[in-house]
């Protein structure tokens, strides 16, 4: 672990200075037209080199929907709406019969991104050739249920005055031409609460409206640029930290504090580079809001292999420094770095930290590769503040319901915390890359499993069981326990147990956090824990005649966790026996050929 007079050379290096003037700076420009974010790519370069941190910038093509105007014309009147990015564009109108789906809006961040349709899948001839209009954000799993159901446009009702811009696709970045029968084919927009009211009832009376979007979609080249400080060890790992900072209008809280915290995180670490031992790589993401993770995803596609040989971990920084976010709760963070995280950041903040497993969102285009992940959004203000203040949960700006909004302005930002927000990025990077031994500890994650397939076991009760799941966990559980013994004891060299650590995310992180194969990307839509066995809980709600076809799913689902297990299991085993004598004809797993 990196030491505390280590790490305090990193954090008394920290100012607000150059990051308080980015903010400053950002938050008179708006950032989600293509032109406007290029505008500001250039700015962030200018200050990296002002304080002589080198930057390189890539050029990327993205695929962008870029919402340019949305409005609902019901009742003799004209509503103000929000067009979702991806869904289609009808300047001209569309004129339909309005249905009311009901729905519960979300308490918590933790809910967001859970279906909160209240009934059941919506029946085909009630939405078919009709607009929905449904409580909560356009989220992309609700939107396709929408759509597959027969209707031919939705509106979404956010729960306040204010109307929130989202993407609602479940494409994650550019769709591949296999995915493209998923991009939305409907037009969708959001209204405000009041508004939404008066769609429930023009629904009740058997009313139409017309909803307006206009939408400019496409291919275009944007600016990604990426400092990489070299560390001193020899072996070319790296920590990659990063945010976006293309935005919705000006986006202060979402993103520009982010985007100047790793200004500064880039600033102070470039400047104490001779005492980094792993390098630190930081990026600024283009194509986040209009491209579903279109920037992050790109450099996941074109750096996939080395990502994959060096990346001992991501850390996502997003809507940090935001006023009244005084607590760590709802805070991402993979299981196996969980005891690494709440230690960083009661030693810099002085705070307890409430953790959660990170959803499909945020930049986390990394989860196929199989990368250790940290953070995702930052500091949130409590829930006694925001009930106080009558705010609804959102999806970052530290529970500010600016979120998304042409709101998110100068006053989001604090000074204060946004600097503790800093030294807190900091510990978690400059932690990791002077970690003697990667600070993540796969006990925890095999533990998670345990519970995950106890509660499994539960949802089916006798119909199937999960011996073979829990036989070939408990052999990972003990020699995982072999491996960290030995680190303990020094009977495993730092260089062996690294490299196992690292190799050990490429086969876990996958297993818990994805469904496609590596180097693709699973959809923008809630990931269960083990997601291969995800069916089991749908058990109880399974319709008569389904169970048959869920049990097929459960048996291939377990199978291939089953299967990563048992290559987890091995590789644990290359480490913690002893090499073989060359004699034996048998090294690291390979057969090789007697003299």
């Amino acid at each position: 672990m990196t030491t505390a007079h280590d790490l305090d050379r990193f954090l008394q290096g920290v100012t607000l200075d150059a990051p308080w003037e980015l903010v400053e700076r950002f938050a008179t420009m708006p950032r989600c037209n293509p032109p406007d974010v290029d505008i500001a790519c250039d700015l962030l370069v200018q200050r990296l080199q002002t304080h002589g941190v080198p930057v390189e910038v890539l050029s990327t093509d993205l695929y962008l929907s870029i919402p340019h105007h949305a409005e609902v014309r019901a009742d003799g009147r004209v509503m103000r709406a929000k067009a979702s990015s991806f869904s289609r564009s009808v300047p001209e109108g569309l004129q339909a019969e309005v249905v009311y789906v009901p729905a519960a809006y979300s308490k918590s961040i933790s809910t967001m991104f859970q279906r909160n349709i209240v009934a059941q899948a919506p029946e085909r001839e009630r939405l078919q050739g009709r607009i929905v209009v449904s409580e909560g954000y356009a989220t992309p799993q609700k939107m396709r249920e929408f759509e597959q159901a027969g209707a031919v446009g939705v509106i979404a009702i956010n729960p306040g005055r204010d109307v929130h811009w989202g993407t609602c696709t479940t494409i994650w970045g550019a769709p591949e031409l296999d995915e493209l029968h998923r991009k939305p084919q409907i037009p969708i927009a959001a209204v405000n609460h009041e508004d939404g009211q008066r769609l429930i009832a023009l629904a009740a009376a058997g009313g139409s409206a017309s909803l307006v979007t206009r939408l400019e979609e496409g291919w275009f080249t944007q600016k990604l640029p990426v400092v990489t400080i070299p560390g001193q060890a020899a072996n070319h790992d790296f920590v990659l930290l990063h945010g976006h900072y293309d935005s919705w209008d000006v986006g202060v809280g979402d993103n520009a504090t982010g985007d100047a915290a790793l200004l500064e995180i880039a600033r102070v670490v470039w400047a104490q580079r001779a005492h980094l031992q792993r390098s630190v790589r930081i990026a600024w993401w283009p194509g986040h809001s209009t491209g579903r993770y279109a920037g992050s995803t790109w450099f996941a596609d074109h750096f996939a292999t080395e990502l994959d040989a060096h990346c001992v971990a991501q850390i996502n920084c997003d809507s940090p420094g935001c006023r009244w976010a005084t607590e760590y709760r709802n805070v991402s963070l993979m299981t196996e770095t969980v005891a690494f995280a709440k230690s960083v950041i009661g030693e810099v903040a002085g705070l307890q930290t409430q953790s959660e497993r990170p959803h499909r969102a945020g930049d986390y285009a990394f989860n196929n590769i199989g990368v250790s992940s940290l953070m995702m959004l930052s500091s949130t203000m409590p829930p006694e503040v925001a009930a106080e203040k009558g705010y609804y949960a959102v999806g970052g700006c530290g529970g500010n319901i600016a979120w998304h909004t042409e709101n998110d302005t100068l006053e989001v930002a604090d000074r204060g915390i946004l600097l503790q927000d800093i030294r807190v990025y900091l510990g978690l990077v400059v932690g990791i890359a002077n970690a003697a031994i990667l600070p993540f500890d796969w006990r925890a994650c095999t533990e998670e499993f345990a519970r995950t397939l106890a509660q499994c076991q539960v949802a089916v009760g006798k119909s199937y069981t999960f011996d073979a799941s829990r036989a070939a966990l408990q052999a990972v559980s003990a020699a995982l326990q072999a491996f960290y013994d030995g680190v303990a004891d020094q009977a495993i060299d730092a260089d062996r147990a690294n490299d196992l650590i690292r190799r050990l995310a490429r086969i876990l992180v996958p297993i818990n956090h994805t469904v496609l194969t590596r180097f693709s990307h699973d959809l923008a839509s809630a990931m269960p824990a083990l997601p291969t066995l995800a069916v089991a809980t749908r058990w109880a709600s399974l319709p008569p005649g389904q169970h048959g076809f869920a049990l097929t799913q459960l048996r291939r689902g377990e199978n291939k966790l089953v299967a990563g297990l048992n290559q987890a299991l091995r590789e644990v085993q290359l480490v913690i026996r002893p090499s073989p004598s060359p004699t034996t004809g048998v090294r690291h797993g390979h057969t090789r050929s007697s003299p």
